[in-house]
């Protein structure tokens, strides 16, 4: 709301350079809380994958999860105009790639009820498969 007052303020005093600069900041926060919600997202998604590989098996719950984590991806990545996305496909596999770790390190605390590190659970599971896996998920739900 403050960027909106000092955008107005700029425009009615007639520095529309100065306005243009702030628009353009203001559109950069959007698309960085744009893509910390997608990252976030993306560590649930994962996580709840993760569980479901290496105790082979789900629950209602872990299911809800994955689903809501991926309308919930698919929608903030949407942009406002038709066909618009903020991440590519690449973009998007990278922020699963970098999510990953995080959520298996959740998911050490959760699977087995939190007898295995990170790294001992990250080997009872192939890393390019949960991950592809979640990529499929977005691209198909």
């Amino acid at each position: 709301m403050e960027e909106l007052l000092e955008l107005r303020e700029l425009l009615l005093a007639d520095r529309v350079s100065d306005a243009l600069l702030l628009v353009e900041e203001m559109t950069e926060m959007s698309k960085d809380d744009k893509l910390n919600k997608i990252f976030s997202f993306s560590v649930v998604l994962l996580l709840h994958l993760i569980k479901q590989a290496v105790e082979e098996r789900t629950t209602r719950s872990w299911d809800t999860s994955i689903f809501n984590a991926v309308k919930q991806i698919q929608r903030t990545n949407r942009r406002r105009k038709p066909g618009g996305f903020y991440l590519t496909v690449e973009e998007r596999q990278e922020t699963l790639e970098y999510a990953y770790d995080s959520a298996l390190r959740q998911a050490a605390l959760e699977a087995f009820e939190g007898r295995y590190e990170a790294a001992e659970l990250g080997q009872m599971v192939e890393r390019r498969g949960v991950v592809d896996q979640a990529s499929s998920l977005i691209l198909t739900n």
